[in-house]
């Protein structure tokens, strides 16, 4: 934990101590619950079984949903990676954090290109040190802190997990995906991971990365641990294990459904001058992409079997989830978020809604399924008020959803967005907020605020903001004083703009 953090916890300037923390006190560590966080990446809302994929198959994340409850209304703080790790990780907005595209953006290298209408201001490269992370506050209450995967909140080494609360690092570092280059193989060893040592010659990566968390649980299972198991999987490149291509590649073929067109250009985002990289997948038909679902499966299915096997299953608290919606449409467009809009990068539902299980024993009816919306944001002050951890809570943004597991209800609270770049996925930059079963987008390059109600459109194909202007009044003017009381950065005019129209 950070000196200034130390200071204040010394001098009793952090004075919000959750119920939990005290109901704590005098029992020994033992007693405090283990955490496992698993976070897949570009891994869609519509990719796992029990949310009603016909084609991926998630046996066993499947049996987990059956044992904890289910939520259908979570979100990731923002539609790309690194602003809501950093969201998970501080409980703080990415406007708050300062990081609010995937590092470094793709404006490092093409910002102000003539098709694009709106600059992007800089934002910041690295997870400040000065921000309390999650494992920080665990490991001042006795955890053992290890992360094994995908960190992707520092272009400087000085920023990478080992400074940021975590005992062992396993892999995270920069880059954002598997290297793949003449000296790496991307998901199969060697692996060009600084933080990774290879492995034999074609070892999986999502394997590895399993094999290492559960080492360190073994190592640690007589005492208080954290493990954050944030899976590359399952972002480019797409890589599996042939066998496991095989079997989909079967399935496709005994379905039909490789005899189907998986792709469309017919939408209305996609300018005649864009490339043919930008189509939208409309159909769940890749056997890659359910490959390496598979493998995750198998993997957390082996993480699973380990902590019954350690009978540490009733102190151990499991959270499941992913940094945005599933890459739907750029870069190979691997899955389809249907009925979903869109997908990655972008803020209708296809991009920030990502499916959310967490088992936490003795708490909430086995298969439950919560409606109320929660946030990436929500995981911090969640995980103090489970682990009786000081959460500072006057430093986050988000809520202790701790509550929802004995009734699904809190009152109605706004989420924001706030997303001010061009991506890869075609993205029309903006910001956005849900508030009940309304969600309103400000969409900067078309100068106009888009209203959609979510109970009876989860499709968002009936923009009702004309047909319903107070409601739209209300939002709007929501967002806009978040954005204020934020500082959140905006856009500047791009003087080299080639004057075409923004998309219809």
């Amino acid at each position: 934990m950070n000196t200034e953090l130390r200071s204040a916890l010394g001098l009793g300037v952090i004075t919000i101590i959750p119920l939990a923390m005290l109901n704590q006190c005098g029992k020994s560590e033992n007693q405090k619950p283990n955490v496992i966080f698993i976070l897949l990446d570009d891994y869609g809302y519509m990719d796992t079984g029990c949310y009603g994929s016909k084609f991926y198959e998630t046996p066993n994340i499947d049996r987990f949903a059956s044992e904890g409850v289910k939520f259908t209304n979570a979100y990731a703080a923002c539609p790309v990676s690194s602003p809501t790790r950093a969201a998970i990780m501080t409980g703080r907005y990415p406007v708050n954090t300062g990081i609010t595209d995937w590092i470094p953006g793709r404006q490092a290298t093409s910002s102000g290109s003539p098709a694009d209408r709106l600059i992007a201001l800089p934002f910041s490269l690295n997870l400040s040190l000065e921000e309390v992370t999650i494992a920080e506050v665990l490991k001042e209450n006795g955890y053992r802190t290890m992360i094994s995967g995908k960190w992707h909140l520092g272009m400087d080494s000085l920023y990478w997990p080992e400074y940021q609360g975590f005992d062992i690092n396993k892999g995270g570092f920069s880059r954002g995906s598997p290297v793949r280059n003449k000296q790496a193989n991307g998901y199969f060893s060697p692996y060009g991971n600084p933080r990774l040592s290879d492995g034999p010659p074609g070892e999986y990566l999502t394997d590895r990365q399993t094999d290492e968390a559960i080492k360190f649980i073994e190592q640690n299972s007589d005492k208080p641990f954290f493990v954050y198991l944030p899976y590359y999987a399952v972002h480019n490149p797409m890589q599996a294990k042939e066998e496991h291509v095989k079997r989909f590649t079967d399935k496709a073929e005994s379905t039909g459904l490789a005899y189907m067109e998986p792709f469309t250009r017919e939408k209305d985002w996609i300018r005649r001058d864009m490339s043919d990289n930008f189509k939208e997948r409309v159909i769940q038909s890749n056997p890659v992409y359910a490959a390496m679902i598979w493998s995750v499966d198998e993997n957390i299915g082996r993480l699973l079997e380990k902590i019954k096997e350690l009978k540490i299953e009733k102190k151990t608290v499991i959270f499941f989830t992913s940094d945005n919606g599933g890459l739907a449409t750029s870069e190979g467009s691997p899955t389809c978020n249907s009925p979903l809009r869109a997908g990655k990068g972008w803020l209708y539902e296809g991009g920030i809604r990502v499916p959310l299980i967490i088992k936490y024993p003795g708490k909430g009816k086995p298969g439950t399924i919560i409606n109320t919306p929660v946030s990436s944001i929500d995981f911090f002050p969640t995980i103090a008020e489970m682990t009786g951890s000081d959460s500072g809570s006057d430093r986050t943004d988000g809520i202790s959803i701790v509550s929802l597991f004995s009734e699904d209800e809190l009152t109605d609270r706004p989420l924001f967005w706030h997303y001010p770049h061009y991506s890869n996925q075609g993205v029309e930059p903006g910001s956005a907020v849900r508030l009940g079963r309304y969600k309103l987008i400000d969409n900067f390059e078309k100068e106009r605020q888009e209203l959609y109600d979510l109970e009876n459109d989860i499709s968002e194909t009936n923009d009702i903001s004309s047909s319903n202007p107070e409601k739209t009044k209300e939002l709007y003017g929501l967002l806009k004083e978040w954005r204020s009381r934020t500082n959140a950065k905006m856009m500047l005019q791009n003087p080299e703009w080639n004057g075409l129209p923004p998309t219809p």
